[in-house]
Protein backbone atom coordinates (compact mmCIF):
# COMPACT_ATOMS: atom_id res chain seq x y z
CA UNK A 1 0.00 0.00 0.00
CA UNK A 2 1.16 3.36 -0.93
CA UNK A 3 1.19 6.69 1.41
CA UNK A 4 0.03 9.57 -0.60
CA UNK A 5 1.13 12.98 0.19
CA UNK A 6 -1.97 14.47 1.71
CA UNK A 7 -1.28 18.40 0.61
CA UNK A 8 -0.16 17.45 -2.97
CA UNK A 9 -3.29 19.56 -4.19
CA UNK A 10 -2.88 22.54 -2.00
CA UNK A 11 -0.44 25.74 -1.55
CA UNK A 12 0.62 24.98 2.19
CA UNK A 13 2.46 27.92 2.38
CA UNK A 14 4.66 29.70 5.04
CA UNK A 15 1.51 30.04 7.41
CA UNK A 16 0.49 26.72 6.95
CA UNK A 17 0.52 23.33 8.97
CA UNK A 18 4.08 21.73 9.30
CA UNK A 19 4.17 18.47 7.39
CA UNK A 20 7.37 17.05 8.92
CA UNK A 21 9.57 17.97 12.24
CA UNK A 22 13.31 17.13 12.36
CA UNK A 23 15.66 16.62 15.36
CA UNK A 24 18.05 19.78 14.85
CA UNK A 25 22.27 19.67 16.14
CA UNK A 26 23.59 22.71 15.29
CA UNK A 27 26.37 23.08 13.05
CA UNK A 28 28.88 25.71 11.20
CA UNK A 29 29.90 23.30 8.54
CA UNK A 30 26.64 21.30 7.51
CA UNK A 31 23.30 22.10 6.67
CA UNK A 32 20.35 20.54 7.72
CA UNK A 33 18.66 17.64 5.92
CA UNK A 34 15.74 19.64 4.49
CA UNK A 35 14.98 23.15 5.13
CA UNK A 36 12.87 24.50 8.18
CA UNK A 37 10.75 27.52 8.58
CA UNK A 38 10.40 27.17 12.33
CA UNK A 39 11.83 25.99 15.18
CA UNK A 40 10.98 24.68 18.47
CA UNK A 41 13.36 25.31 21.65
CA UNK A 42 12.98 23.31 24.75
CA UNK A 43 16.05 25.31 26.50
CA UNK A 44 15.85 29.08 26.63
CA UNK A 45 18.63 30.60 24.69
CA UNK A 46 19.68 32.29 21.66
CA UNK A 47 19.85 30.71 17.94
CA UNK A 48 22.12 31.50 14.96
CA UNK A 49 20.82 30.32 11.89
CA UNK A 50 21.73 30.74 8.35
CA UNK A 51 18.89 31.63 5.77
CA UNK A 52 17.26 30.03 2.44
CA UNK A 53 18.99 33.09 1.01
CA UNK A 54 22.38 32.38 2.84
CA UNK A 55 22.44 35.74 5.01
CA UNK A 56 23.23 34.84 8.85
CA UNK A 57 21.09 35.96 11.75
CA UNK A 58 21.01 35.50 15.38
CA UNK A 59 18.59 35.86 18.16
CA UNK A 60 18.90 37.73 21.70
CA UNK A 61 18.13 35.80 24.32
CA UNK A 62 14.64 33.65 23.47
CA UNK A 63 12.46 31.82 26.33
CA UNK A 64 11.20 27.97 25.44
CA UNK A 65 8.79 28.11 22.50
CA UNK A 66 8.05 28.12 19.30
CA UNK A 67 9.47 30.58 16.47
CA UNK A 68 9.17 30.98 13.04
CA UNK A 69 12.31 31.00 10.58
CA UNK A 70 13.41 30.23 6.96
CA UNK A 71 17.03 28.00 7.66
CA UNK A 72 19.04 25.65 6.17
CA UNK A 73 21.62 25.65 9.07
CA UNK A 74 21.51 26.22 12.74
CA UNK A 75 24.49 27.06 13.67
CA UNK A 76 26.65 25.76 16.44
CA UNK A 77 28.30 29.14 17.00
CA UNK A 78 25.82 31.96 18.69
CA UNK A 79 23.17 28.76 19.46
CA UNK A 80 22.97 28.31 23.06
CA UNK A 81 19.06 26.74 23.30
CA UNK A 82 19.31 23.05 23.11
CA UNK A 83 16.66 20.39 22.52
CA UNK A 84 15.47 21.29 19.42
CA UNK A 85 12.99 20.59 16.78
CA UNK A 86 12.71 22.28 13.54
CA UNK A 87 9.60 22.03 11.56
CA UNK A 88 9.53 21.93 7.52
Amino acid sequence: MSTDFPFRTSSIGSSGPAIQSIVVTPSNTVDLPVAIRAVTINTPGTISWISWTGVTCSTGPLPAGTYTMAAMRIRATGTTAVDITGWV
